[in-house]
């Protein structure tokens, strides 16, 4: 189950790169650069959350 729901993210984001490159290319249908722009927003919504220190090292380990 949990792979069939990793494949479809990752079916979705390459979907998602390919409208933002097709936009880029300025060809694009309406519906097209609709989906590039959504994938650009979750992109930048991703970058914007802050980071977890989940990798198990503290600060005075550096």
């Amino acid at each position: 189950m949990a792979v069939l729901v990793l494949s479809l993210v990752v079916l979705l984001v390459l979907g998602g790169c390919a409208c933002v490159y097709r936009t880029a290319r300025g060809d694009a249908p309406r519906w097209v650069r609709v989906v590039s722009r959504v994938t650009l927003l979750g992109s930048e919504a991703a970058r914007s959350l802050p980071r977890s220190s989940s990798s198990g090292r503290s600060d005075s380990d550096e």
